[in-house]
């Protein structure tokens, strides 16, 4: 039987998050990245509304190596499941990759937003919207 600890990342911060709906006594973790946030790829705004997100979610919040924090967490709570939802972030990949060097890693699919097949660049929420907006409000 797993004990697994839920890793909430920038890509589903809902509390309808399908990890913390499937897992909801299990302890959950979200990891500011500092890399992100030292290369200024986040804006103050965007802090702001995650900040403001993550208040509404049963979660832990640590900043740091999200990968090494996340399984600090893990060991914290003897677990040796990681729940989370996929992410089409790169980032998130080379994440997952250094979790399941040490754990177990289990992916939930999320509904899409919007069905879209072209590239969108995932470095600006602007960038995201202007596309996404044109499908969703059309």
């Amino acid at each position: 039987m797993n004990k697994p600890i839920v890793w909430v990342h920038g890509d589903c911060l809902s509390p309808y998050n399908p990890a913390l709906q499937e897992y909801p006594q299990a302890p959950a973790i979200w990891v500011w990245d500092e890399a992100l946030i030292a290369e200024s790829q986040l804006s103050l705004k965007r802090i702001t509304f995650i900040y403001e997100c993550l208040l509404e979610l049963p979660v832990i919040i640590r900043r740091g190596n999200v990968a090494q924090e996340v399984l600090a967490f893990a060991q914290e709570h003897h677990a040796d499941l990681v729940v989370t939802t996929t992410s089409p972030s790169p980032r998130f990949k080379h994440i997952c990759d250094q979790i399941e060097k040490t754990l177990t890693l289990e992916t939930w699919e999320t509904e899409p937003f919007f069905e879209y097949q072209g590239h969108i660049d995932l470095k600006r929420f602007s960038r995201y919207w202007k596309i996404a907006e044109k499908h969703l409000l059309t």
